[in-house]
């Protein structure tokens, strides 16, 4: 193991009192509808945002793929979220979706793992990334250990606005990391970091999954 990554377990397992939820919901919308898209995941959007107990809401467009989409919600806890889903808002989005979508919504419900305190911030120009790391149960613990070490490596770097961790609720071998980088030159250098390179080639081989990671810009 790299030296950068031997981190003391039992920082790495501590368990948090905070009871939010964090959300990321995947949407894939029919090309040609897309700007048809944009105004209903816009709408929904707006309307949860003005829902009690709802913290942020972020849309972001996948660059490579511009008709699929990524919401990531952040509730204060459990009720707010289950009470969001029962409203008529959410349940009017999903059935307008429904029609235009090229598969159906893939909703992931998560808790914090490893937060940056830094304030969210989205503005044009920035890049986002969302990667999806998926690990055999039993090598949780050591993914755990590298999840947060490169967050912690990658805060520090120039360019580097927000570096969340979420760990998927229902399957605690599932994460989601979400990134947002000042520009895609800030993007670039990142990824070619040695703590990048060193994170990547301690998990490959513990990956159940590929490694899936997707660039995105605000949706304003």
């Amino acid at each position: 193991m790299f030296t950068i990554f031997a981190l003391s377990l039992t920082l790495i397992l501590a368990q948090s009192d905070d009871t939010s939820l964090h959300v990321a919901t995947y949407l894939d919308v029919q090309i040609r509808l897309t700007n048809q898209g944009i105004s209903l995941i816009k709408q929904y959007r707006d309307a949860t945002r003005m829902e009690r107990g709802n913290s942020t809401v972020d849309v972001i467009q996948e660059i490579a793929r511009p008709n699929r989409f990524v919401i990531i919600e952040t509730w204060k806890d459990q009720p707010s979220f289950e009470a969001h889903e029962r409203a008529e808002h959410t349940a009017q989005f999903r059935s307008n979706l429904k029609a235009i979508h090229s598969s159906p919504f893939d909703q992931r419900v998560h808790q914090g793992f490893a937060m940056d305190t830094r304030a969210p911030s989205t503005s044009p120009g920035m890049i986002l990334a969302v990667t999806h790391v998926d690990v055999p149960p039993p090598r949780t613990a050591e993914t755990e250990m590298l999840l947060k070490a490169i967050a912690g490596e990658s805060r520090k770097e120039e360019g580097s606005i927000r570096y969340d961790v979420f760990q998927q609720s229902a399957a605690r071998n599932h994460f989601t990391i979400f990134e947002v980088w000042k520009n895609r030159n800030a993007f670039d250098s990142h990824e070619v970091t040695a703590h990048t390179r060193q994170f990547r080639e301690a998990l490959g081989p513990m990956l159940g999954a590929p490694y899936d990671e997707r660039l995105f810009t605000p949706l304003k």
